[in-house]
């Protein structure tokens, strides 16, 4: 499945909250240096999703607040 959801850095807890639109929201702690907050997205996401951190994975907005994610099995 894949899901496209901004990304707040630097926040003072790691959650995951749905917005207004349906579009995910994902607080880090992480700040956005070296890919501290990308790695930091995938463990919250694959906390948030029951699943392992393999199956979640980034596929675009490497470098932006907004960020398209795939979760699961799916080859989308």
């Amino acid at each position: 499945m894949k899901y496209t959801l901004k990304v707040k850095t630097n926040a003072k807890e790691n959650a995951v909250e749905e917005g207004p639109g349906g579009e995910l929201r994902v607080r880090v702690k992480a700040p956005p240096q070296e890919g501290r907050a990308n790695e930091a997205v995938i463990e919250v996401l694959a906390k948030h999703f029951d699943v392992p951190k393999s199956r979640v994975a980034i596929v675009g907005g490497f470098k932006s607040k907004t960020k398209v994610v795939r979760v699961g099995d799916c080859r989308c």
